[in-house]
């Protein structure tokens, strides 16, 4: 048994228990991200549905479209969940399941403030902040998306600090990417029902062709960017990483070749059949 094994196995009943919660707020999402988890071998499967997890909860408490939801209320749970998780990540025991699970996982692989923090802040800024410049979105990017890239490349190489720095760059880029394709792809549901616009100066009503494919040239090098660490991950991280790049692939392709006001109406998807034929290639590239 590795140290890694090991220390999944040594955690408690009530641990276990947190861990399998966090597998029910994947699975209660359909996302291509929970279809590349599948792919992942055990214990790193649970740690990062246990980060999607409370990713997912804090994501769910800013932007639930309910009118009567308000602001405060969202605001205060939010900081609330920003403190359970930072004294869990400490040490303490949270009645929180999916808290306690994010804890383990943090503690295991060496996630920390420095990777917690601006992932809260940017949660922040979608209660506050309505529309973006290139700085703030800069930093909406790295907190909410870049950083959980970081924190899955540590549960991947199993907190290896030096791996970790080396790879780095590509991880925020892979998770640049995936964020910058959901807000193409979520422009109409963002704009009309959220009331944000996060693509500095773009003019949601008057949305062309030429601006469509000026978002998506800069997704697709983020992509390839991603692409170059691919290769260095654990077999298990390498297909489910390949998988998750080849899904949102697929998903620029098809915005691309959808017309701006038609992404500008309705969301653009990756039927499943496709998403299975991207799997299939996955585990067969990571053979090799």
């Amino acid at each position: 048994m590795t140290a890694r094994s090991a220390a999944h196995a040594a955690t408690t009943r009530y641990d276990r228990v947190a861990q399998r919660s966090a597998g029910c707020v994947i699975a209660g999402y359909s996302t291509s991200f929970g279809w590349a988890t599948r792919l992942l071998d055990e214990p790193v499967r649970t740690h990062v549905r246990s980060i999607y997890a409370l990713v997912r909860i804090a994501d769910e408490t800013v932007d639930d479209p309910d009118p009567t939801f308000p602001a405060a209320e969202r605001s205060r749970l939010l900081d609330d969940l920003a403190a359970e998780t930072a004294r869990a990540v400490a040490g303490a025991r949270s009645t929180n399941l999916v808290v306690q699970a994010f804890a383990l996982t943090a503690r295991r692989c060496g996630i920390g403030p420095a990777l917690i923090d601006p992932f809260f802040a940017s949660m922040r800024a979608d209660l506050d902040v309505s529309a973006h410049d290139d700085a703030s979105l800069a930093e909406y990017v790295h907190g909410s998306a870049e950083v959980v890239g970081l924190m899955c490349l540590r549960v991947f190489l199993d907190g290896d600090d030096a791996a970790c720095a080396r790879l780095a760059p590509a991880a925020s880029a892979l998770g640049a990417a995936f964020q910058k394709v959901n807000f193409l792809r979520d422009l109409a549901e963002d704009h009309d029902e959220l009331g944000r616009t996060y693509f500095p100066g773009l003019d949601v009503e008057d949305f062309g062709d030429l601006e469509r494919d000026r978002l998506l040239d800069d997704i697709d090098a983020d992509l390839a960017h991603a692409a170059t660490a691919i290769p260095h991950l654990p077999v298990s991280s390498r297909r489910a990483v390949a998988a998750a790049h080849g899904f949102y692939g697929a998903l620029s392709r098809r915005l691309r070749a959808t017309p701006a006001q038609q992404i500008r109406r309705s969301r653009v998807r990756v039927p499943d059949h496709e998403k299975a034929v991207i799997m299939a290639r996955a585990v067969l590239g990571a053979r090799r």
